[in-house]
């Protein structure tokens, strides 16, 4: 008789009594991330239960350690945005989507996929970072001192903020390899997320729409923009989303509900392969020419907007390559004053384009410098667009002659 022993490792869980109060604050992150995660074949992967396991057996007494050790657990996903928010941390993220003002420099920052290095994405209009002349695509090195490499991306925007009056020094590698040491005094930056004016010239009135970032106020903000625009006969708008690094993702899509009429706006998937695709309503705020100013700044919502008005040829397009970031975080709370970032789902475009680290293409390039502020005298984007639009206006002018012409050969 042949007996076979078959030798296998079990891992004992403790029982969630048995687990102190920190332990239980780790177990709680794996839980939502597991639960949640948009790609749970790479959590199989990545062996996510014995993860659990790993993390758990280490001494983890305090709040501080309860932190680190989460933040080695998510670190193989090797996905920047899924990450632990501590209490300044997570209340900050819940005010800028919400709230009007950010104490801080002004950067809204991204990690390159195989690099990893922090880059700049954007930076907020009339902040600290902007005067300084901070640009997107820079590179962040150092934040006192301190390498970016060591930090990840969390803890870099975690020390950059800070009470107004307080200061940072930031050393940047810009897209020339130029290295320079920046002093930079945090100060209260007031979001505006919109910001709209009239342009005219001697034959066309023209909106000039902006959008820097999509917090809650922002759809209710285009309301009455698109109002106010059509109250003073625009025939056009520009609507200009350079440098606007997303923000909530049911905004983004609100606006392009304000534009778009019973078309698709975006796909998105989650974790179960379950595809849902987000149709507009068939009321519009704004019909007439559109032209959509975009940079290598816009990103997250801001790309799901662009996407949606390029694919149904609502808006040209104009400018350079967008960041390309095609994923979908959910906001989850994690004890009494701290969250998780997780992210829950991919989009595509309405044609089916997956732009996550490609990017949307615009349809005229724009090789021009950029103006220091978006949307003056000087803005040679802007400029570029009202010639587009009164391009297409005087088109229209034209068709609508020929057109009453014909029906007047008709008629007699």
């Amino acid at each position: 008789m042949m007996i076979c022993i078959f030798s296998s490792n079990f891992f004992y869980i403790p029982s969630a009594h048995a687990l102190s109060d920190n332990k239980q604050f780790v177990l709680d992150a794996w839980t939502l991330v597991n639960e949640g995660y948009y790609d749970p074949e790479r959590l199989d992967e990545l062996q996510w239960k014995r993860i659990r396991q790993k993390t758990l057996q280490k001494q983890i007494e305090t709040s501080e350690e309860a932190y680190s050790a989460i933040e080695d657990m998510l670190k193989p996903l090797e996905d920047p945005f899924t990450r632990i928010l501590k209490p300044k941390d997570y209340e900050l993220l819940k005010t800028s989507n919400f709230g009007s003002e950010i104490n801080g420099v002004g950067l809204q920052l991204g990690e390159d996929e195989m690099t990893k290095e922090i880059k700049v994405i954007s930076t907020l209009a009339g902040s600290p970072a902007e005067e300084a002349g901070i640009i997107s695509g820079d590179q962040i090195d150092k934040v006192d001192g301190i390498s970016c490499s060591e930090l990840g991306l969390a803890n870099t925007a975690s020390k950059l903020r800070g009470e107004s009056g307080t200061k940072v020094l930031v050393q940047i590698k810009s897209m020339s390899d130029e290295t320079k040491e920046i002093d930079l005094e945090r100060r209260s930056v007031d979001l505006r997320p919109v910001r709209t004016k009239r342009l005219r010239d001697d034959s066309h009135t023209i909106g000039y729409l902006r959008i820097t970032q999509f917090s809650e106020s922002v759809p209710k903000k285009i309301e009455e923009a698109l109002q106010e625009l059509k109250d003073k006969e625009v025939e056009g708008v520009i609507l200009d989303l350079r440098n606007n690094s997303g923000g909530l993702v049911s905004s983004g899509i609100a606006v392009a509900d304000s534009f778009l009429s019973e078309k698709p706006i975006v796909e998105t998937k989650d974790r179960n392969g379950i595809k849902d695709a987000i149709i507009s309503q068939k009321n519009t705020s704004f019909e007439g020419p559109m032209v959509t100013l975009v940079n290598k700044g816009t990103a997250s919502a801001s790309e799901i907007l662009a996407g949606s008005l390029q694919d149904n040829k609502r808006s040209t397009l104009m400018g350079e390559q967008t960041y390309g970031k095609g994923l979908i975080q959910s906001l989850k709370s994690l004890g009494e004053d701290s969250g998780i970032a997780i992210t829950v789902a991919s989009y595509l475009t309405p044609q089916g384009n997956n732009i996550q680290g490609k990017g949307i293409i615009p349809d005229k390039i724009l090789g021009l410098p950029e103006a220091r502020e978006y949307g003056n005298s000087e803005d040679k984007w802007v400029k570029n667009a009202e010639i587009l639009l009164n391009a297409l206006f005087d088109e229209n002018d034209v068709e609508d002659k020929v057109n009453k012409l014909e029906s007047k050969d008709i008629e007699n």
